[in-house]
């Protein structure tokens, strides 16, 4: 074994410095703009119906592209494309801040959902090969959850704050020089990191597959939320996906160097894992649209006030995330994202029990204590699980997939979640519909269907993320890989 030198051992929480800062930027991005949507249809001309595309548009091409994203880092290099992210996202940024009518607008957020998608899976496989598997990663990882689990409550609380004492463009524009500052500072704190593969060869049928499929699906469920699951259209679109996804498989598994080896499903850590991730992404963006809106439309909660009442949910997500390493270290990776499960389960629950006349501190503050508690416990251990024993060749793609799971769930919870309160809200017999009686019946029922959703997670956990105990970080005086990197 060779030690650590002081000095690598500070480049490489300097490189975590801004890999974190780059993924907490994205994150952020997701939830930034909802307070923001009135402003911009004012100000753009936005019809209601439109309207929805400004958040649509960067999911669909975030959540489409994650796996080239992948990819690509691991063929041409991370650090390469953590760079030509921050690049791409910053400009995009930029022009969306100075976007001049609803098509620019929306063609722009396109553009800074693709950046997104080339950073995302390029930062989390930079820490994955920065930190040897083990304790070290694990602490990483708890730095990275924090990041990754405050981001969309952080982007509620800022996109209120920003919008309300400056204007809408400045959502965007906050982008801009910490894209550029970190795409700067990159060749400084990062090492390019680049398996050493027998082949550059690139899966062309896998990436229009895969990525059509994803980006079809993702577009589909938002089709789905205003012409309804039944609509012909939307039937059409779910349709074309599952061919474009099952047209993928098959292309994978025939490839000699597929865009995702389909081996990576042998571990069944990293399957359930992957199943997991898609819960939590899946209540997490439900769980803040819903709040949202019911704190603006059955409350009256002013943006910046909507945006102050998350902080207690993000604080503890910063909190437990980092703490939550040292419970894996304690109890291990499938006990501790079972309990973060269960723990959110628990204060989604409470939630169920929102009146119309809410009090915050009461009503709302202890459940989302629970559930930053829960959501830390959660994503720290189901990032881990999900690189647990893949190979250093698939960091890549491993990340990009777990990020892909965390968005199309978060797509499809969205989704689901809006059918369901609008059905359950127009169907409330106790008061006219649209009224804060009735949307708050809407918001209870769904509530309800993202309880239950995350006890299927907490018997996904039990069942499957069986990762061995990982031994202390060192690093093996034969793994030449591993030389290079600790040098």
């Amino acid at each position: 074994m060779i030690a650590r030198t002081t000095n690598g051992g500070t480049r490489r929480w300097g490189a975590l410095a801004l890999i974190v800062t780059a993924q907490f930027m994205v994150i952020l991005d997701v939830a930034i703009v909802n307070v923001a949507l009135p402003s911009i249809k004012t100000d753009l001309g936005f019809s209601q119906t439109s309207l929805q595309w400004v958040v649509s548009a960067y999911a669909i091409f975030f959540g489409g592209a994650l796996l080239l994203g992948g990819r690509l880092a691991d063929l041409f290099g991370r650090r390469r494309l953590f760079m030509a992210g921050l690049i791409l996202f910053a400009a995009s940024s930029l022009l969306c801040g100075i976007a001049w009518s609803e098509g620019s607008l929306i063609g722009f957020r396109a553009l800074q959902g693709l950046g997104g998608a080339l950073l995302a899976p390029a930062a989390l496989s930079l820490l994955m090969t920065s930190f040897a598997e083990g304790r070290e990663r694990n602490r990483a990882l708890g730095i990275y959850g924090a990041a990754s689990g405050s981001g969309a409550a952080a982007g509620v609380l800022l996109g209120g704050v920003l919008t309300s004492y400056l204007s809408w463009p400045w959502i965007f524009f906050i982008n801009v020089p910490v894209g550029v500052g970190a795409a700067l500072l990159a060749p400084l704190v990062l090492r390019e990191s680049r398996p050493d593969l027998a082949h550059r060869h690139f899966d062309l049928a896998g990436v229009a597959t895969v990525t059509s499929g994803l980006m079809l699906l993702v577009y589909a469920l938002t089709r789905a939320t205003t012409d309804g699951w039944g609509s012909i259209p939307t039937l059409a679109l779910l349709a074309g996906s599952a061919a474009l996804i099952a047209s993928f498989i098959v292309i994978e598994h025939r490839s000699p160097w597929p865009l995702l080896p389909l081996r990576i499903f042998r571990l069944p850590t990293v399957a359930g894992a992957n199943v997991a991730m898609a819960i939590v992404g899946a209540v997490a963006f439900s769980e803040f649209f819903i709040l949202t809106l019911y704190l603006q439309d059955v409350l009256h909660y002013s943006a910046v006030q909507s945006g102050v009442a998350f902080t207690g949910f993000a604080l503890t997500v910063v909190v437990v995330s980092n703490v939550a390493q040292l419970v894996v270290g304690r109890i291990g990776v499938r006990a501790t994202l079972t309990a973060g499960l269960l723990i959110s389960a628990l204060s989604v629950a409470l939630l169920t029990q929102l009146p119309v006349d809410g009090h915050y501190f009461w009503d709302l503050f202890p459940a989302f204590v629970l559930g930053g508690a829960g959501m830390g416990l959660s994503f720290v251990p189901v990032t881990i699980a999900s690189l647990a024993g893949v190979e250093r060749a698939d960091a890549g793609v491993a990340s990009g997939l777990v990020n892909t799971s965390r968005q199309v769930g978060g797509a499809i919870g969205i989704a689901t979640v809006s059918a369901v309160a609008a059905t359950s809200s127009s169907h409330f017999a106790g008061a006219a519909a649209g009224s804060a009686a009735a949307l708050d019946h809407g918001f209870q029922t769904a509530l309800y269907a993202l309880t239950g959703l995350l006890l299927v997670g907490a018997v996904v956990a039990v069942r499957l993320v069986r990762p061995a105990r990982i031994a202390p970080a060192t690093v093996s005086a034969t793994d030449p890989t591993l030389l290079k990197e600790a040098a």
